[in-house]
Formats: C-alpha cells, structure tokens, sequence
C-alpha cells in the first residue's frame, strides 16, 4: 500500500485562475509503513508500552482500578481519539445540486473541535466556524462536521489542522470559496508548563471569495452574532 499516495493525493486543487495547483504539503507527518499492522496489533503494542510506562512511574498494576488501563488507553488511542490518521476513516462525501440557486455564504458555527497537541499529547479543545460559497453543488450539513473530526482526530498543532479542513472543503466542495475559523484551547498552555487558564488560540484559512474584506466579514460577523 502506498501511504504517500493515499495521503498526499489530496493536494491538487482549483486555483482562482481555474488552473490547477498543487497545494503545500500539509499533511501530518506518518511513516511509510503506517498502516502495515492491524488496528488490534497496535493495540496490543501499545498496551505493553503503556504497561510499561505506568510500571515505570511506580503503579502497582495488580490493582483492580488500574490492572485494565494500558489496554483502555490503547483502544482509546487507535479506535477513537487518534482514528483520524487512517485514511479508511476519512467520511465518504456526497454532493448535491444546487437546485434552489442558493448564491450567499452558508456558514456552519461552532462545529466542536477535540484534537490533541502533538507535542504533548495534551487535548484540544475548541470550535470550528465554516463558510463556503456554492459552485453549483451542496453537501449535507453533518459532513462539514466530520470532516473537522476527521482531521482533529490525530496528533496535531492547530495551523495544520486548519489548513487541512481548507483543503479537504475545496476538493469536496469543488470551490475555491471556503473560509476556516477556529477558536482552541490548548491543555499544554493550561494544565502544565505556565498553566495559564482561560487562553485561547485563533487560527484562519481564507480562499477565493473569502480573501475579499467586505466577504470575509459578512462571515466573521455571522460567527460572532
């Protein structure tokens, strides 16, 4: 299987002009031979790292309350907060026609967003405001949302992340005129190194008809309303 292409075929994109261009490589960094051993193989490596870690930290792992964890956070790891790295998760999209002539900016607001910090394993958690501008297709609401959770859930930094929902609503939508806004917490900022709570981080993507001011805050006010 190559994961290189699975991953990275996604790059290609309208440009304003109508040309194609190639997008920059943001894809999360994963190895060649990601996807060689099954899910329930991770699990099972994972759990005897895990196993180890907690040994390591002095835990007696005979105790009923924690004989169990190193295989709970081993399928938490692989079946639901990181399964956003398997590219068979990725949601299936289907598109609609237009029929109603429908021209303005739909906005999707306060999609919630729950990834984790790639650089501590720390959560984040947050929302993620969405616009797009119809070509002539729709998409069901709900797809907008997973494709947010698709791309959360994996190891991430939140300029990437916003970048790859940007890239994955042009290729599903077939339009260029897609704007990305989110607002995270970031559990590394608050439960250790200066642990200030209440900080948050703002991240944007603006494209086609959202790079012009008076767009872009039509679509900003709306989010804030």
């Amino acid at each position: 299987m190559n994961i290189t292409h699975l991953l990275n075929g996604h790059q290609i994109a309208n440009s304003p002009t109508g040309r194609l261009h190639k997008e920059p490589d943001m894809e999360t960094p994963l190895r060649e031979d990601a996807f060689q051993i099954s899910d329930e193989e991770k699990i099972e490596k994972i759990t005897q790292h895990f196993r180890d870690i907690m040994h390591t930290l002095g835990m007696d792992l005979s105790d009923d309350s924690l004989k169990d964890t190193p295989r709970r956070v081993a399928k938490m790891y692989v079946n639901e907060i990181f399964n956003g790295l398997n590219p068979d998760n990725k949601p299936s999209i289907t598109l609609f026609e237009n029929k109603y002539q429908y021209r303005q900016m739909l906005v999707e607001r306060n999609i919630p967003l729950q990834s984790t910090c790639e650089h501590h394993f720390q959560p984040i958690i947050g929302k993620v405001h969405i616009a797009y501008i119809s070509s002539g297709k729709v998409i069901g609401l709900s797809k907008l949302n997973r494709i947010v959770e698709f791309y959360g859930r994996r190891p991430q930094v939140q300029e990437r992340l916003t970048v790859q929902i940007a890239q994955e609503l042009k290729l599903a939508l077939q339009t260029n005129d897609i704007a990305v806004y989110i607002d995270a917490a970031h559990m590394c900022v608050e439960a250790r190194g200066v642990e200030h709570h209440g900080c948050s981080t703002v991240t944007s993507a603006y494209h086609g008809k959202f790079l012009n001011e008076s767009t872009k805050a039509e679509f900003l006010q709306a989010i804030r309303s």
